[in-house]
Order: structure tokens, then C-alpha cells, then sequence
């Protein structure tokens, strides 16, 4: 744990601990690999219908409907990197930056073979069924993707701009925290095998969210209360009759995935929540 916390070598604990370097090692791997086995599935499990109902309706109360949160991509430095490899993670074009990463991701698979909850919201006066993300200005317009508005000039634009990137820094201040919490995600990666790096990540990540569970009460800048009202209130409903057990065929599949990356859906529903939230907070924009 003292590892996984400050980021040291592994020969830095020999003196009290009397463990050498290798030990020290095998025991950092044998532990995040328990820490996986065991709480895996329950703190990096997908999210559940109830789960996903309660962020719609703090997304909704933050003036987002349909929102299901940030989405961002954290770099972490190898050390040991072969030399050989080193290319793949520079600048210029091929290398693997947030668009290749996101490429590569299976945050959607979920949606494209069928097998996520089916959502259900209007959003000034239009019907939709796709839940989005918040980000920044690097990933494509897409219908699951929303940015802010470069260089706003109208009222409603400022506002959205301002709504957007406040709301968008939470995925920030997540790694942030995670980073703080374990700084050996935020040092240099000492390992050579990328497995073991991965692992070391995921277990990080599962210590974070068992954190975050014991203490969630402690330091959440809402009232709860708000967001149980909301649920009764609110226009973002998880359709709990919608069946993911349909087999998937490539028809779908390819329909879905045109869905995601439609651009013109994607302008339409960006204007539709630069409205929603005019007419949330423009009233109190008018007033000061």
C-alpha cells in the first residue's frame, strides 16, 4: 500500500520492512491482483439501471439532461519504455493520443452489440434515446459526445460555454484525486511488463471508488434530497422494459454505430441543450 500510495521503488521499504527489492515487488503484484479478484466486480462493475437513473438525474439537476457524466483520457508515463516503442507515444500523427485511445476503447461496445439500457429523454421539445458525454474539444462530434462552444459570442452561448466546461471538470478533478490518492499512477511507471501496469491502474482505480463509497456522504456538494426529488420530477428515465437480451446482428451493429457518430444529430442536440439551459439559468443571467 505504501508503494501504490507515495510511488516509490520497491527498494525503498527494505530497511524497516526488511524485504528486499524482488519481494517487495512480487508482493505489490500478489496484492493488486487480490485486490481485483476480490472487489472487481463490484467496484468496476457497469453501471446498473439504477445506477445510470441517478446519474441522469444529476444530470438533469446540473442542467444536462440525458448526461451520464465527463469523459477524458489520463496519460501515464512509462519509464521503462523500449526504446523501440517510444514513438508510439510522441507527438505526431499515428501516435496514440485521446482519438486513438478512444478507437481502441470498448466504452461503446456495450451500446453498438445491444446490451446497455435503453434511455429516454426530451431535451426542448425533441425525443431522445441516447445518452452523452462531456468533453473537450479534442474528441469528434458525435450524438455520445458534447463540447463546449470556442469563443462564444452569444448570451446563450457564454452560458452553455460556461455550464459545459464547469460541469466537465469533475472527469478532471477525478484524476486529480486518483493521482493524489495513489501517486504512483502520477510518477513515472517503474514496471517492464504492461500487464502488471495495468493491473497496478485497475487496482488503484477499484482502492479509489471503495474510498469514494465510504466517504460519498462526507464531501458531496449537493443536497441529496435534490436529487431524490428529482427522480420523481425529472424527464430522464432509464426504460426498465427494454430487453438486452436481443441477439445482435451486423445490421444493428452497424445501424447503432452510424447512430453514435451522427454529426447532425449531434449539432441538433447541442443546440437543443444550449436552449434547455438558457431557459434553466438564462433568467438568473438576465438578472445580475
Amino acid at each position: 500500500i505504501r508503494i501504490l500510495s507515495y510511488g516509490t521503488a520497491a527498494d525503498t521499504v527494505d530497511e524497516y520492512l526488511r524485504l528486499g527489492e524482488t519481494t517487495s515487488r512480487s508482493c505489490l503484484e500478489n496484492f493488486v491482483e487480490g485486490i481485483i479478484q476480490l472487489f472487481g466486480d463490484e467496484y468496476l462493475k457497469r453501471p446498473t439501471p439504477a445506477d445510470l437513473q441517478r446519474l441522469l438525474d444529476i444530470g438533469e439537476y446540473r442542467g444536462f439532461p440525458v448526461m451520464i457524466g465527463s469523459i477524458d483520457c489520463m496519460h501515464w508515463e512509462w519509464k521503462n519504455c523500449p526504446t523501440a516503442w517510444k514513438g508510439q507515444y510522441s507527438r505526431g500523427s499515428g501516435t496514440l493520443n485521446d482519438i486513438n485511445v478512444l478507437d481502441r476503447s470498448p466504452v461503446f461496445d456495450d451500446i453498438i452489440n445491444g446490451q446497455a439500457p435503453q434511455v429516454t429523454n426530451f431535451v426542448n421539445g425533441r425525443e431522445y434515446h441516447l445518452a452523452y458525454y462531456l468533453t473537450d474539444g479534442i474528441y469528434p462530434k458525435w450524438t455520445t459526445f458534447i463540447q463546449s462552444i470556442s469563443l462564444p459570442q452569444r448570451p446563450k452561448a457564454v452560458l452553455f460555454a460556461q455550464h459545459q466546461e464547469a460541469v466537465r471538470k469533475d472527469v478532471e478533478r477525478a484524476f486529480g484525486v486518483l493521482q493524489a490518492r495513489s501517486a504512483i499512477v502520477k510518477n513515472l511507471a517503474l514496471f517492464w511488463d504492461k500487464v502488471k501496469i495495468e493491473k497496478i491502474m485497475r487496482a488503484c482505480i477499484i482502492l479509489h471508488n471503495m474510498i469514494v463509497e465510504d466517504e460519498r456522504e462526507g464531501y458531496t456538494q449537493f443536497n441529496i434530497s435534490d436529487f431524490q426529488q428529482a427522480e420523481d420530477n425529472g424527464s430522464s428515465h432509464v426504460d426498465l422494459n427494454y430487453s438486452t437480451d436481443i441477439p445482435s446482428n451486423i445490421a444493428n451493429m452497424m445501424g447503432v454505430r452510424t447512430r453514435i457518430r451522427d454529426r447532425q444529430m449531434h449539432e441538433q442536440l447541442k443546440a437543443d441543450l444550449v436552449e434547455h439551459l438558457w431557459s434553466k439559468f438564462g433568467r438568473d443571467e438576465d438578472n445580475n
